[in-house]
């Protein structure tokens, strides 16, 4: 059943709304989502709201500057992504929810050490 979420990064600073349903998280283990430590849920542009001033945010982008990589300028945590495998939508930290049971959400792996053979599998092709 869908409900919304409300989450924030560590300051605070940055708070968010994620309506959904949470049915398990995604882990990749590419360069950067392995660092941050993040397990991801993707969802539609409608379904995230940034309820603080973006200004409080901070871009980081690489390699083929795809993706899009939002951290807080003040305490560097990161909530939510636009993923280079479809940056039409958003990719948020389930970690900076507040109230989430991490235990009960099965973890599905992204192989995003080997981007392109992953995400043409998860494709399909």
């Amino acid at each position: 059943m869908p409900q919304t979420y409300r989450g924030s990064c560590h300051c605070g600073r940055v708070s968010f709304e994620l309506e959904g349903e949470l049915k398990y998280a995604i882990e990749c283990n590419c360069s950067i989502c392995r660092r941050k430590g993040a397990l991801w849920h993707g969802t539609a542009d409608a379904n995230l709201r940034i309820l603080s001033d973006e200004s409080d945010l901070q871009l980081y982008q690489f390699n083929t500057m795809t993706a899009k990589h939002y951290s807080c300028r003040h305490c560097g945590i990161s909530p939510f992504s636009r993923p280079r495998l479809d940056p039409s939508v958003w990719v948020v930290n389930i970690r900076c929810l507040d109230g989430v049971d991490l235990a009960s959400l099965p973890v599905h792996t992204f192989d995003g050490e080997h981007w392109e053979e992953a995400a043409r599998a998860l494709r399909g092709g």
